[in-house]
Order: structure tokens, then sequence, then C-alpha cells
């Protein structure tokens, strides 16, 4: 029996696709690209003297400034910590409210909860399914201090319309770009543009260390904040401390309150060795993104995500969105009739404040039409360096197969 399907429900649901899936083995939605370089970097640190602490983490981060061109870039322990850091850094905390979209993972709005700040959702354009100027400016009120505007899936948010919304209201511009490093908006690297840009190298991202996270920003005072939030707010630097002179050089001050949110030397390594490959990585997802919109688009059923002009995309996640009036299936039978096929898709995301613990807070359905709309009709299917083209083409097939079979007739 098929995951998902209830005790006593038919496989003759699915054998109406044909007996033999169209792919051999199951395939994911997404995968690490490790190799030998990746396995030696890691093997050199654990032989070394240090595996956490040391000479790596900063290496990095420097190679992660020549990157973006980002003026400072702080490593932290995930994508997660490196969120929480950017609102300690903004000075967030209670009473304050921060906007972001409800199509992302939970922690793009948690880490305003873990400032003790309000979350404040805004919609999403129904096209692009990035967060929406227009609906970020409505949501603004005298208690908002900051907008966490998240790159779905690695298209970059209308990055010029929200720093000029946020410039206008003197808000903290953070940049959710967990999706999205490799993406350019206007011709430079997102990493660059936001008051604060946070990434994560989880092992699905486009670059990995594992687990791992970075925040990167221009500004030197934000900089400062974000060392001190992702290390105890533990400095060794007297120009920082208030009771100098101090005894000697064993000496260290708390000067704030911090967290240990700190990356190890052997998963700074691991990072340094994917950064290498970020260019092959970038080209082989667009080939694969390529062949996908080509095909998709040619399907009266499926609805291919749109792009701003602005955006040259390295897309970390491949949605695709069913047109559920054009089709006599549900989401969960076109998502089961994949994974007969040998096709694991995923969701991204159920809307936050679906959740019970925001329901709890006073959200509700309803708060953002377009997104809920969206959540309702899309699923992310296979993306990622590895996939041959034979694999991109098994895909289509399978999509392509599901689609014709559930099409309504015109």
């Amino acid at each position: 029996m098929t995951k998902g399907f209830k005790d006593g429900e038919k496989m003759d649901k699915l054998a109406l696709f044909g007996g033999k899936p169209v792919l051999d083995k199951k395939i994911g939605y997404g995968h690490q690209y490790i190799d030998d370089a990746d396995i030696q970097a890691v093997v050199d640190v654990l032989k070394s003297d240090y595996l956490t602490c040391g000479p790596y983490v900063e290496k990095a981060e420097r190679m992660l400034e020549a990157y973006t061109g980002a003026a400072h870039a702080c490593l932290a322990s995930n994508g997660t910590a490196a969120l929480h850091c950017a609102c300690i850094a903004a000075g967030i905390g209670p009473g304050d409210e921060v906007i972001t979209t409800p199509l992302t993972f939970a922690a793009s709005a948690n880490c305003a909860l873990y400032c003790g700040a309000n979350v404040v959702f805004a919609d999403i354009d129904p096209d692009t399914y990035n967060i929406d100027p227009a609906s970020v400016e409505s949501k603004i009120t005298e208690n908002t201090k900051a907008v966490v505007a998240v790159d779905f899936t690695g298209q970059a948010v209308k990055i010029r319309e929200i720093r000029d919304i946020c410039d206008r209201h003197n808000l903290i511009f953070i940049e959710d770009a967990a999706h999205s490093i490799g993406t350019k908006y206007d011709g430079k690297m997102v990493g660059s543009l936001a008051d604060m840009t946070c990434f994560s190298f989880h092992p699905v991202k486009t670059v990995t260390a594992g687990e791992g996270g970075a925040i990167l920003t221009n500004n030197d005072e934000l900089y400062k904040k974000l060392i001190l939030a992702h290390t105890h707010g533990i400095t060794h630097d007297e120009n920082l401390m208030e009771d100098a002179p101090h005894e000697g050089p064993w000496y260290y001050e708390e000067i704030s309150l911090g967290y240990n949110y700190r990356i190890t030397d052997f998963q700074s390594a691991l990072l340094m060795s994917q950064l290498k490959k970020i260019d092959w990585f970038i080209k082989r997802r667009k080939e694969i993104v390529s062949k996908y919109n080509e095909a998709f688009e040619k399907l009266p059923g499926i609805i291919v995500q749109k792009e701003i002009p602005e955006s040259d995309t390295c897309r970390h996640l491949y949605i695709i969105r069913l047109d559920l009036d054009r089709l006599t299936c549900t989401r969960r039978e076109f998502f089961d009739a994949m994974s007969a096929e040998g096709v694991q898709c995923q969701i991204h995301y159920v809307p936050v404040y679906w959740f019970p613990y925001y329901r709890k807070l006073g959200h509700k359905k309803g708060e953002c039409p377009n997104a809920e709309k969206v959540y309702n009709c899309i699923m992310s299917i296979p993306l990622y360096p590895a996939m041959t083209d034979k694999d991109a083409d098994d895909i289509i097939k399978a999509v392509s197969k599901i689609e014709a079979y559930y099409r309504k007739a015109d």
C-alpha cells in the first residue's frame, strides 16, 4: 500500500497510471552533493588542532564576504540562529512588530517571537509567491520595527521596493535568503543588499555545511552586535570591556545576553569546499529549471512560478502549482500519484499562522488569502545538482502522465 492512503483503500487508483512506475527508484525533492574534496576538507580539520572556534571559521567568513560583496559575514550554527541573531542586532523586543510572509518555514516568524516581539503576516504576490511590498506597507503600524522578507524558492524579493518602504518608515530590512545564495538582484549578489541577510547551509540548500547559517551586513554597528549575539554576549576586546584594565590574557567580559550559536571548524571547511563548486551548482540548477519550465508551460493543469526580471535566480526549490479548476483530482491525489511513479514530492510550506501555536497567539485562517490559495495547490518536485538529464526527463514524464490523466475535457 502506498504511504498516505487510508487503511483499506485500494491501490487500483494508482494502477490507472500504468503498471511500472516511470522512475526505477524513488527520487526525493532535494539531496546534498558531497564529493571527495568535501570529505578531505573535513578530514583535514578533524586531524588538526582545532575542531571549533578555529581558523576555518574566519576563513569561511572572508570567503562569503568575497563572494557576496558584503562587508561583514558572521557564521552561525544554523539558519534559524542566524535569523535570531539578526533580530537581536536589530534591537527587536517586547511590544515591537515584525512583518514577514506566511509562506515560509516557521523560523522566519519564530525569530521575532524569540525576542518577545509580535509577528504580523503580509500577503504574497500570487504569481511569484514572494511577499507583496504593497501588503507589507499596509501592515505597518507605529510598533513595526523590521521586515523579514523571504526569497522564496531562491527568487529575490522586490528588494528595491522593500528597501524604499523600510527607509521611509525607519525599519530594519532583514532578508531571509535561506533559499537564495547565488541569486543576483539587478546584477548584485544577494547578501549585500539588505541591512542584514541570513543564509542557511542545511544539506538540501545550494551549498551545505551539514548545518550552519550566516548573517551578512554592510553595517559596522550591526556586525558588532551580531558577533556578541552568537557568542554568549562575551568579548575579549578591551575596547568593549567596562572593567578594563583587566587582570590578564585569560580575562573576558559578558557585556550583553547572547547565545551559543557558533559553528565548528569542520563545518566551515565543508562550506569553503562547497563554495568552490557554487558556480557549477548554480549552472546545473538553472539547466534543470529551464527543462522543467519548457515542459510544464505546455501543460494546462500546471502553473509555472513567475519571476521578476530583476532576479537572476539560483533556484533552491522547484514548485509546480496545480490548476485544480482544470483537473479532476485533489492535490493529495496528485501527490500520491507522483509517489507511485517514484517521485517523492514535498509541500513548501504550510502557512505559518495555521499552526496551533500561532492560533493561540490570536492568528486565524483568512489573514493572507493569496498565500492560502497558493498553498492549497503547490508541491515541490526534485531539484538538485546530482540529478541527471534522464532524472529530469523522467520527472517531467511523471508530471505529464498524471496531469494528462486528471485533466478535464475541453
